[in-house]
């Protein structure tokens, strides 16, 4: 057993049964469920020897034999590693923080003045010092350290470049107001790029986080409670996702389930058994799952039984792949309410997207010009057609466009499809083969790197796609789709989304169309900047990429 348990409650759980799982029912608890909490399969037993295991658990704090866990009063083992991990995580952000302030403080001041020290730069060398204390107290002002906010999603980037832009507008007032002789120059170049750099480390930051995660290290684990299929969803999204940092070691089931398809995952009860389910996993969190058991005053009544060992306790609300930056809850006569507002699909969070596009695909062909003349001539050299494959695709509220790709095929692969329809590896309407024999050498190994997707940013600088969004989609699969499925033509397709940094084509059309319509109710231009970052590394990684 792992030594962050103590002692006594390892002694106790030992003397109920050899296996430590879930115990023999009682008498009056027979005849409700064969299942909760009886005789477990085989299969149950092995997940819980292995929790209960002598052998070190990944998820779990390895601490040397002379310098054993403390445990805090209130706080049961598995929250205490949690926190331990957790505080190390923001101790690293604020040395993250600290870095790019230094570092763009110094490299503003010696681009701006050079290297000497003069009676007119002297009070710039003193900005450029505290600078980086600055930005540490806008950040903590801006709640950039929170832990509700950091590890994944948006916010915690949100809330770096809603300070940033807070503190370059106080930064111009301040100047105005006691009319300081401060160089613009300075200011617009400092600022920003503390902010960038900030983002940055702090998005390797994340990346290193997601990869120990991957590894079984730096999870919490989780309880989930609700209904078998729920659980067995949640269960499989959770464990595909592993960057969420969500471990799921048992459910708690209704009392008149029979547990039949849960086969891989621990029960340790019902759902008046909850909190003991805690203290056997080992948890330190707890996600409820809508369903019509567990009513408000029932998880009033688990969050009291939870709060002692302030276990986390997460509500999965039914309303899917819905922000909480569109959801807000308002009193009405007493009673709150989840109030929903719809995505911003118009207006002008929309044109800043399409400057910001545009912008970006101009800068992005600049830099990337030498890279797309040694591409085209790699294609044009190595195989006869036109270097440019223009196809239709569809795009915004339906409309039709040509896209533009580097040629990665034979001219005669649209001949070939429907010989090889039947060797199709996707699920979907989309056709995709791992070893399409109609792809070029070169073709090949551009779309291992996505270097065939280039001349996509001629159709962003055109307004018919965006940086970031859906799949551009055929006209043909757009005509298979169901009426839920055209939801993602609300918004302009993308050279990437999060389609693409989730897998690819590994992905199945299922979940690949959960990702897009995702993006087009949860979209903000943090979310861009994120899956922009993302891409980076999911083409180097090249993983579902053929």
């Amino acid at each position: 057993m792992s030594q962050d348990v103590s002692e006594s409650r390892a002694d106790a759980l030992t003397a109920k049964s050899p296996n430590h799982g879930p115990q023999q029912p009682t008498g009056r608890d027979r005849g409700r469920n064969a299942r909760i909490p009886g005789p477990v399969p085989r299969s149950f037993n092995d997940a819980i020897d292995r929790h209960w295991s002598d052998r070190p658990n990944r998820s779990q704090a390895v601490r040397p034999a002379g310098r054993p866990f403390v445990r805090n009063r209130g706080r049961h083992a598995a929250m205490s590693r949690r926190q331990l991990w957790e505080r190390q995580y923001v101790w690293s952000l604020v040395l993250c923080d600290l870095t790019a302030g230094v570092a763009a403080g110094v490299a503003t001041f010696m681009v701006r003045f050079g290297d000497a020290v003069t009676q007119y730069n002297r009070a710039y060398m003193i900005y450029s010092a505290l600078l980086p204390v600055l930005i540490l107290a806008v950040l903590a002002v801006s709640r950039a350290y929170e832990r509700r906010y950091l590890f994944v999603g948006s916010d915690e980037y949100q809330r770096v470049i809603r300070g940033g832009v807070g503190l370059i507008a106080g930064a111009a007032v301040v100047s105005y107001a006691l009319n300081l002789d401060l160089a613009r120059s300075y200011v617009l170049a400092a600022l920003p790029a503390t902010i960038a750099a900030v983002v940055l480390l702090r998005f390797v930051l994340r990346k290193r986080l997601h990869f120990s995660r991957l590894r079984g290290e730096n999870l919490r684990r989780v309880i989930v409670v609700g209904h078998e299929l729920s659980v067995i969803g949640i269960t499989r999204q959770l464990r595909r996702e592993r960057y969420h940092g969500l471990e799921v070691v048992g459910a708690c089931l209704p009392p008149d389930a029979d547990g039949v398809g849960v086969t891989d995952l621990p029960v340790y009860g019902t759902f008046d058994e909850v909190a003991g389910a805690v203290e056997r996993a080992d948890a330190d969190t707890v996600v409820v799952l809508s369903c019509p058991e567990l009513d408000g005053a029932a998880v009033r009544r688990l969050a009291w039984q939870l709060e002692r060992d302030e276990v986390d306790l997460v509500v999965a609300s039914a309303l899917v792949d819905v922000a909480g930056a569109r959801t807000t809850i308002r009193p009405f006569d007493g009673l709150p309410m989840l109030h929903v507002e719809h995505p911003r699909l118009h207006g002008g969070s929309r044109l800043v997207k399409d400057v910001f596009d545009r912008l970006g695909a101009l800068v992005l062909l600049i830099l990337c010009g030498p890279v797309l003349l040694s591409v085209a001539l790699c294609v044009g050299l190595t195989s006869r057609g036109p270097v440019l494959f223009r196809q239709v695709r569809v795009g915004r509220d339906g409309r039709q466009f040509r896209i533009f790709k580097f040629r990665s095929m034979y001219l005669d692969a649209e001949a070939r499809l429907g010989d090889l329809r039947h060797l199709n590896e996707h699920d979907g309407v989309l056709f995709k083969m791992r070893d399409d024999p109609r792809v070029t050498p070169v073709g090949r190994w551009l779309r291992r790197f996505s270097l065939d997707e280039l001349p996509q940013l001629i159709n962003v600088l055109l307004g018919q796609m965006s940086l970031v969004g859906p799949r551009p989609p055929l006209p043909t699969e757009v005509a298979a789709y169901a009426e839920d499925v055209r939801r993602r033509l609300a918004v302009k397709p993308g050279m990437t989304g999060l389609w693409q940094v989730s897998g690819r084509s590994d992905l199945s059309w299922e979940e690949a169309v959960r990702l897009d319509l995702r993006y087009v109710e949860n979209w903000s231009l943090s979310l861009d900047l994120v899956i922009l970052l993302r891409t980076v590394t999911a083409v180097v990684r090249s993983s579902g990429a053929y």
